[in-house]
């Protein structure tokens, strides 16, 4: 080990080299175990060049008494948690077993919520009989090091390896005496803190610490599983109690079907699971999830409770909406038992949400008059030998309304255990759904013949013209990115899409964009995809207004990284800058369009009452208690208010709107920009309460209420800033490109703020477009799930984005506006497949989850190209107090 003047790019950067020096070593069955949080992604960079299992070495330090920095010995977490002290230390600080005692007790409870907060139940690799390979970022002391190495020998470890990208020369020789192997890249005799080798040492943050081990792990070699050929299979947790589900999707599905069990079983069912398998075999997803928790399990009562498990059906059919690559499939419900009488209850709520019905072995007789409200085709399957429930299922047929059928399975009893009776189940239930469940298929536009099989070629003619079209950009920081935007200046509204919500390249161009139409072009409003409250308190920051005291921080909320990031605080920063130097009046202001905030928006309103009227806050106070019992879910409200067949807080939360407009004179006059921002929450109070109950009735229906809000709002926050007033707008793609010249608008029927705002402003508008080929991408699994740093695949051939990486170019502009040669223009308008990454990304399903066909030309004005982007830097959620409260992280 020489010392040189290595750096590193980052932590994954560190561990690609890292683990080119181990490959040619040939260690033993190794195991990768990092030290969190730094040591992760070094560790996830070697275990996958090695092929070995990762997994984490948990490690507290034992501080000095009166010196907590000195380190007087350290926990680590294991089955048998070892304590390693440093004698010498001890002798020195005068700490006594006491101290010790609770010191260790007080750091084995920190090191098991870190456990459970990276690892959840995950059981952890054994290291006996292995070659340990220990990770971190890079060592000072080496303390927490020896420590980690003293526990893999106690544990049985075969071999000890530390891997380490830096460190001191002298840790690095003391490491040596306890290690089997040290692999250090840059032993440093001038050491200056870990963090000075590195261009990125940012803190990381849990949410990146729990995706990079998910991504580990979903890649170790012991996470195979036996699925067919492009099935994936993700276990989920159905809000809002986490009721466990097992989710199955194959490469294309053609619809989905619920599954809600009986008579106290779970979605371990062996003869759920054997239906599932083969639902899943013809192209169907399933979900089947535990219908009770296990406390209510215990509970025999609650099997029969047949309004309960419809509600947690319903609950789940509420779920499967809202993910990405099965919310636009149709749903079928599968029921066994009461859970058959379950799955027609929550029929009878959802109506025409529902495609199918197939009841086994069920009894559908305890939906009780509900079965007449039932318009889904119902399927009653029942043994022969079964002559009771047979005689139920007759009386429920008969009560049944909509499209029906009973199909009588001979000689089997109720839960068809006889030879070849369930297998005759499942043929009933497949072609069922099969004949049910047909969704109109989105096919892709057709393209030219390829002479590689399997990626349909792009014709030379199309590529030539669009190279000859496009304009290459240079980098976002310099100054000539921004200006080939000029030409766009003339807007009354520009809108900047992106085609993720964690890709920093995106942020980094939307801000260069914006900063030159804010200096040079005169644009003074700022109107982003975010919640109202939260972009208020950003404004407050860059306008320097009074500082206002809210409950939580901004952009706290899931998903955190989508505002809370390295770039947006830049561009903050620069915002707070420009307008240090302007009159009040001339200050760029900042405001979020969306409409998850209602706890948020509620407590201001009130906070604002409060100050100006104290009668008129103890009545909306009282309206806006409507709400309360479903303020920590909002979601079951709306599932509340279908129940019980009206709107039960629509009248309150509206009263207290209106009372605000009507005295609009009388509290205007104290304070017209507050008294503004009030009646812009009692708005979003009142659409978000729409917003919950509207989702329970259709995706596109929730969907355009929310774009409408949002495009309302805009409007409002330009009349505010007068008839010279001109905005940007930073939303995503789905939101910016015209939904007319998409799936959405021309198959689901929804809108987007995008076509609102053409319909609105005709030419003074200008929507631009985002994409890119490949890279990373901060992204969650599932809704409310950790961030993860997920690798974005590249393009697929029949898509516009495969078009623009054949041209070559790092980074261009291409104006789609009436300049653009007819030829090209026709040719581009042809529909693509264009692809879409939210705060959700599903590599896995990537067709069905991000891909929609789209008409470019159509859809944007300008569409903004690179080749290869980035996953942005999230910030720490942890506010720290500071001189100047009313900076919007607080960090």
């Amino acid at each position: 080990m020489i010392a040189s003047s290595i750096r590193f790019a980052d932590r994954p950067d560190a561990g690609r080299q890292l683990a080119a020096r181990l490959l040619p070593m040939g260690l033993d069955k190794p195991v990768v175990y990092a030290l969190p949080r730094g040591g992760v992604p070094v560790a996830l960079e070697i275990a996958r060049a090695l092929r070995a299992p990762l997994d984490l070495i948990l490690v507290r330090k034992i501080g000095a008494p009166g010196a907590p920095e000195v380190a007087l010995g350290a926990v680590v977490d294991g089955a048998d948690p070892q304590t390693v002290i440093n004698e010498e230390v001890r002798r020195r600080s005068g700490a006594d077993d006491i101290f010790l005692e609770r010191a260790r007790a007080r750091e084995l409870a920190e090191l098991e919520r870190r456990r459970s907060r990276y690892s959840g139940s995950r059981l952890g690799v054994d290291p006996a009989g292995h070659t340990a390979i220990i990770v971190d970022d890079g060592l000072a002391t080496g303390a927490t090091m020896k420590a980690a190495i003293l526990a893999m020998k106690r544990r049985g470890a075969k071999k000890i390896c530390v891997a380490i990208p830096v460190a001191p020369a002298e840790a690095v020789e003391a490491i040596g005496e306890q290690a089997d192997l040290v692999v250090c890249l840059h032993r440093a005799e001038n050491f200056y803190g870990v963090g000075g080798f590195y261009d990125d040492f940012h803190q990381l943050t849990d949410e990146e610490t729990v995706g990079l081990l998910r991504q580990g792990w979903a890649e170790s070699p012991d996470a195979s599983r036996s699925l067919p050929a492009g099935l994936a299979k993700r276990q989920v947790a159905v809000p809002p109690l986490g009721l466990v589900g097992d989710l199955c999707v194959p490469a294309d599905p053609r619809g989905i079907v619920l599954f809600a069990h009986g008579s106290g079983s779970s979605r371990l069912s062996p003869r759920n699971v054997a239906v599932a398998d083969t639902l899943n075999a013809h192209g169907f997803a399933t979900l089947l999830f535990d219908l009770l928790t296990p406390a209510e399990a215990h509970d025999r009562r609650n099997v029969f409770d047949i309004s309960l498990l419809a509600e947690r059906v319903t609950e789940a059919a509420l779920y499967i909406s809202s993910e990405p690559d099965i919310a636009d499939l149709p749903l079928g419900l599968f029921g066994a038992s009461t859970g058959a009488a379950a799955a027609l209850l929550a029929a009878a709520e959802l109506r025409n949400r529902i495609a199918a019905v197939v009841s086994r072995g069920g009894r559908p007789d305890l939906a009780g008059t509900r079965l007449a409200e039932v318009v889904a085709p119902t399927l009653l399957i029942v043994g022969g030998e079964d002559r009771h429930v047979l005689e139920l299922n007759r009386q429920a047929l008969a009560a049944l309304t909509c499209e029906k059928l009973l199909k009588i399975v001979p000689k089997a009893g109720h839960v068809f255990e006889e030879p070849g009776a369930l297998e005759t189940v499942t043929e009933m239930a497949n072609a069922w759904f099969q004949h049910y469940l047909s969704p109109a298929a989105l096919e892709p536009a057709p393209v030219a013949p390829s002479a590689e099989p399997g990626k349909p070629a792009q014709p030379v003619s199309i590529i030539s013209a669009l190279r000859d079209a496009v304009e290459p950009l240079p980098a976002p920081d310099d100054p000539a990115f921004a200006s080939a935007f000029d030409r766009f200046a003339s807007s009354r509204v520009v809108l900047l899409g992106e085609a993720s919500h964690g890709t920093s390249e995106f942020y980094r161009a939307r801000a260069a964009i914006t900063r030159r139409l804010i200096e040079h072009h005169g644009f003074t409003v700022v109107a982003v995809e975010a919640d109202w409250p939260d972009a208020a308190t950003i404004d407050r920051h860059i306008r320097q207004l009074p500082y206002q005291p809210t409950r939580v921080s901004p952009f706290t909320r899931f998903p955190t990284w989508m505002w809370r990031n390295r770039d947006v605080d830049d561009f903050i920063g620069f915002l707070r800058r420009h307008n240090d130097a302007k009159p009040p009046e001339e200050r760029v202001s900042f405001h979020g369009l969306d409409l998850y905030s209602m706890t948020a928006s509620i407590a201001a309103v009130l906070t604002y009452l409060d100050r100006v009227d104290p009668a008129a806050a103890a009545e909306a106070r009282a309206r806006y208690g409507c709400l309360a019992p479903w303020s920590r879910e909002l979601a079951a409200y709306g599932r509340a208010s279908l129940s019980k067949g009206y709107a039960l807080c629509e009248l309150p939360v509206a009263r207290t709107l209106v009372d605000l407009l009507q005295n609009e004179f009388r509290y205007a006059s104290r304070d017209g920009e507050q008294f503004f921002d009030a009646t812009q929450n009692a708005r979003l109070v009142a659409n978000a309460e729409r917003y919950y109950r509207v989702m329970y009735y259709g995706s596109n229906e929730s969907w355009n209420l929310r774009d409408r809000h949002m495009f309302e709002t805009l409007q409002r926050v330009l009349a505010w800033a007068g008839p010279d007033g001109k905005a940007v707008v930073w939303a995503h793609n789905s939101h910016v490109g015209d939904a007319r010249f998409t799936d959405m608008g021309a198959e689901r029927g929804e809108v987007n703020i995008g076509q609102l705002c053409r319909q609105a402003y005709g030419s003074e508008v200008a929507l631009i477009g985002f994409g890119t080929h490949s890279g990373t991408v901060a992204a969650a699994s599932e809704w409310d799930a950790p961030m993860e740093i997920k690798t974005v695949r590249p393009s697929r051939p029949d898509s516009y984005e495969w078009l623009c990486h054949q041209l070559g170019h790092e980074r261009f502009l291409l104006d789609l506006r009436r300049g653009l040669e007819s030829s090209l223009r026709s040719a581009l308008a042809q529909p693509r497949l264009e692809r879409y990454i939210g705060v959700i990304y599903r590599p896995e399903t990537e067709r069905w989850s991000h891909y929609s066909s789209a008409s470019l030309p159509d859809q944007y004005d300008a569409f903004v190209w690179f080749d290869q982007t980035h996953a942005v830097v999230p910030l720490p959620t942890q506010v720290t107090a500071g001189e100047d409260e009313t900076y919007p992280f607080g960090l």
